[in-house]
């Protein structure tokens, strides 16, 4: 076996042109469909989680002065983060459904391309 060709081969294809398939256009128009929706999702639950922890320390007087204003303003602030983690999920699947209007019909195109030529 020749390991020089082997290798010669490999870096030649790395610096080739590489050719758009159409599967891989499908697949970078579902990531256009799909990833908007996923980037808020973990954005906004990631930050309504740390809301949340922030509203129970103040609530259990971990920080704050540990009087009842800091009570107070710990539930007020546990319960928007309670909120926010509520509507993440409705809010991804609004997103998610507008992604996949818009590149829908785009999608289902370029699918039909795709198995008719097998």
């Amino acid at each position: 076996m020749d390991t020089d060709k082997i290798f010669a081969e490999q870096i030649a294809n790395e610096y080739s042109k590489k050719e758009t398939t159409k599967v891989k256009q499908l697949k970078k128009l579902d990531n256009k469909a799909k990833l908007p929706a996923i980037i808020f999702a973990y954005t906004f639950g990631i930050i309504s989680a740390l809301v949340l922890g922030v509203g129970m320390c103040l609530a259990m007087k971990v920080i704050g002065g540990g009087d009842v204003y800091s009570l107070v303003a710990g539930i007020i602030v546990g319960i928007l983060g309670i909120v926010g983690c509520a509507v993440n999920y409705p809010i991804y699947a609004k997103l998610l459904a507008r992604g996949k209007n818009k590149y829908g019909s785009d999608i289902l195109k370029l699918a039909k391309e795709i198995t008719d030529q097998e």
